[in-house]
């Protein structure tokens, strides 16, 4: 990763069964909002496969420097998502930020 980008992850579970329609679609819709911001790049849907790790999904993306991070903050789709969508459906959560070392 080059020098001042950002590596954003949001590893969580859902209230949701992990088979469930509820969670396809919660999953779908994530990707398919989130990576439509523009300062947006590498979107990735992950699921876990380690038993050491107690959430089941992750959201990974990443940004070009500080000033596109904090613009997809501010993203009013970023902002409604998580409103309407993360708060009431994402059981437990933990955000993730790297940058280069």
């Amino acid at each position: 990763m080059d020098q001042g980008r950002i590596r954003h992850m949001a590893v969580f579970t859902l209230k949701s069964p992990q088979d469930s329609a509820e969670t396809k679609q919660f999953l779908a819709d994530g990707k398919q909002i989130l990576s439509s911001i523009p300062v947006v790049q590498h979107f990735e849907v992950l699921t876990q496969v380690s038993s050491k790790c107690e959430f089941d999904f992750g959201f990974s993306m990443e940004f070009e420097n500080q000033e596109a991070y904090d613009t997809y903050n501010a993203h009013p789709d970023h902002q409604a998502f998580v409103e309407k969508r993360w708060k009431k459906e994402v059981e437990r959560f933990q955000e993730i930020d790297f940058k280069a070392y």
